[in-house]
């Protein structure tokens, strides 16, 4: 199978140009301040991410980045599934600021050679961070282009070095209700977990974000730290990890615990497996006004060349 890569897209078209004019007076301190870990991380022969006084250094990302116009900041941080701050689209933005992402810390389990609980800075500490533009599909069938800002995670399981009984990762969101109001509502059980197969997660697209639009995540978009799986639905993207485990069985996940007959494990784009209460066959672009027309949905969000070869054999219909 020949594997394409993305549409490309020049620097200067990744985001409006005003967005960056203080792009690094946006940085220094949005990322800084993190707490020391309870271990050190061992260090991959790669550029460091963090500069003096707290700027970090990135790359835009053309090669994984898609020739489509960003989303507007105000829509992506004000059009949220984020359940642990309410169920309504605008409840995250307006009830997030509870949430306290820094200090924070992560810990780290299972089938690896590297484990404990690392101060975020730590965590991050080496690996390259870059800005990619990417396709962002929910489930409830609308659709979002965001310019993430993060690192591969790939480059992180490279450093905690997972044993050969690794076959899965797990992702855990922070519980805290004081914190998180919404948890301490039967809505969901809680805390959220994720996980992804082994190769899902070393897949080059797989990212692990810190930011958009160049700018520390907002509280509201999982600060400070989220998964993004481009071809995935958005609720694979768990938000506010606070554990990352290698784990050998796969792990249960959120929305299959709520709706097991909705929701699945892999969580692929697909057209042509239809939400059990609506169709997935076309997406709502947001923020292109109360009049714009529905799109076609793309198999795995646009990125089959990419990921297609994962899921050879298997049956999607199944195995949603």
């Amino acid at each position: 199978m020949r594997r394409h890569q993305p549409n490309r897209i020049l620097p200067s078209e990744i985001t409006p140009e005003a967005t960056y004019l203080n792009r690094r007076d946006l940085l220094a301190g949005a990322v800084a301040s993190g707490i020391l870990s309870a271990t050190a991380l061992p260090a991959l022969p790669v550029v460091a991410a963090e500069a003096p006084a707290g700027h970090f250094n990135f790359t835009r990302n053309a090669k994984y980045s898609v020739s489509l116009e960003p989303t507007s900041y105000k829509d992506i941080t004000h059009y949220n599934n984020f359940y642990e701050f309410g169920t309504g689209k605008e409840d995250p933005a307006a009830n997030a600021g509870t949430l306290r992402p820094r200090p924070w810390s992560v810990a780290v389990e299972g089938e690896c050679e590297t484990k404990g609980t690392f101060g975020f800075d730590d965590l991050i500490k080496g690996l390259p961070l870059e800005e990619r533009v990417y396709r962002f599909r929910c489930v409830e069938a609308w659709s979002m282009v965001v310019p993430w800002l993060g690192f591969q995670l790939s480059g992180l399981i490279q450093k905690l070095k997972p044993t050969s009984k690794a076959k899965y990762v797990q992702f855990v969101t922070l519980m805290d209700p004081k914190q998180m109001p919404g948890e301490a509502t039967d809505v969901l059980n809680w805390p959220y977990v994720e996980g992804l197969r082994m190769d899902e997660a070393m897949n080059p697209l797989t990212l692990m974000a810190i930011g958009l639009y160049g700018r520390a995540l907002p509280n509201q978009d999982g600060a400070p730290l989220r998964l993004v799986v481009p071809w995935k639905y958005g609720f694979k993207g768990i938000k506010s990890i606070v554990k990352i485990a290698f784990v050998e069985n796969q792990p249960r996940n959120t929305w299959n615990i709520a709706a097991p007959n909705e929701y699945g494990f892999y969580a692929n784009v697909n057209p042509h497996v239809d939400h059990p209460r609506w169709s997935q066959a076309t997406e709502r672009p947001i923020g292109k006004g109360l009049f714009a027309k529905n799109q076609p949905t793309l198999m795995f969000n646009g990125y089959e060349n990419e990921v297609g070869y994962l899921y050879k054999g298997m049956d999607l219909r199944r195995n949603f």
